[in-house]
């Protein structure tokens, strides 16, 4: 028997990809278009490097101090990981342990069934409806565990605080994880129920509405019984998975409400006239509470429209998968950008009809 007979055997997570062109606008990975809070820009020029031969603070101590008071919760209630993928593999690693399966939508953020698989996780795909929409009753079937995005990814729907209690009061056994990744930008946090169910866990990131998907810091917020056992299983990994450098960083974003403020006003409001203006070029479209837009049209397969929009140099995130074949999601980036991007698919739509 050779080594290689006792590799794991798994499917790794295919991230969007990353092309080096000259010109090109990049839309596939949701990225901010704007830079971080000017803060962030003068602690990087004031950072001491002498201090890169010290190992970090083991759990982030004064960002996560700084992350309490901004979300009014203890200390004890926050988690910082090195991206919150990070964050999502060591609460699936954590709280996914029962032999009853784990409850995920089957369109979701696609890294949720990689976690599984790596970490032996019993887990059942709940269909959508035709318009991408949970059904929230067949979230009350025996289960170990519920996962879900909220706004979802790829389709950017939301679902609101109502709906989040009916899910975790039917499952007051289970654990619920909510990935606001992109709540910033439209959705509604979950933050007001933790203190009224033990049961819910939040995972944030830093990546999208600050702009700093380059520095990996993600947030999981929840009680302090579960956060500690988070950490149990972090410090059984790594003891130090967040950088100096990112520490800093993170507290100086967190610093800078005014221009976060100002940012997410900036990318929501483009977004809601791409959205206006896909419509009226004969588009479908769901409605997209995320830094993105998930939009397919009726007579053009989302192969062909991908294929433009990439020999144009403009990159989006495209799925040969059923259900998603028709459909692209599309990050938004600056007005110049977007106006650009409609613009290319007006002319290709009239060229086609030639």
């Amino acid at each position: 028997m050779s080594w290689k007979d006792n590799l794991r055997k798994v499917h790794p997570y295919v991230a969007g990809e990353q092309p080096d062109f000259m010109d090109m606008i990049k839309l596939n990975t949701n990225e901010n278009p704007y830079p971080p809070s000017p803060l962030v820009t003068k602690q990087l020029r004031q950072y001491d490097s002498k201090d890169l031969r010290l190992y970090p603070q083991a759990d982030a101590d004064r960002l996560r101090a700084e992350l309490a008071q901004y979300y009014r919760l203890s200390e004890q209630q926050i988690f910082i990981g090195n991206g919150s993928d990070e964050v999502l593999s060591l609460s699936f690693l954590t709280f996914f342990n029962s032999d009853k399966p784990l409850l995920i939508p089957d369109i979701s953020y696609s890294f949720y069934p990689v976690y599984c698989d790596l970490y032996d996780i019993e887990y059942k795909n709940v269909a959508l409806t035709q318009d991408f929409r949970l059904v929230f009753a067949d979230y009350c079937q025996p289960n170990g565990g519920i996962v879900f995005a909220n706004p979802n990814a790829p389709t950017g729907l939301a679902i609101n605080l109502h709906e989040i209690e009916y899910i975790l009061q039917k499952n007051p056994d289970s654990l619920v994880l909510i990935d606001e990744a992109y709540v910033d930008f439209g959705g509604q946090s979950a933050i007001s129920l933790l203190d009224k169910y033990e049961n819910l866990l939040i995972t944030r990131t830093f990546s999208k509405s600050r702009a700093l998907a380059g520095i990996r810091l993600g947030v999981a917020l929840g009680n302090e019984f579960a956060i500690s056992k988070l950490y149990d299983v972090k410090n059984s990994f790594n003891s130090y998975p967040v950088d100096s450098l990112a520490q800093e960083i993170g507290i100086a974003s967190i610093l800078d409400q005014k221009y976060f403020d100002h940012t997410v006003k900036k990318i929501i409001s483009t977004r809601e006239w791409f959205k206006a203006s896909l419509i009226t070029l004969g588009f479908e479209l769901t409605d997209s509470k995320a830094n993105f837009v998930f939009v397919k049209h009726p007579k053009i397969s989302g192969k062909e429209l991908f294929n433009a929009l990439y020999d144009e140099k403009i990159i989006v995130r495209h799925w040969q998968k059923p259900r998603l074949n028709d459909w692209l999601r599309i990050t938004i980036g600056t007005d110049d950008q977007m106006k650009r991007v409609a613009q290319f698919l007006k002319q290709y739509l009239e060229e086609r009809k030639k």
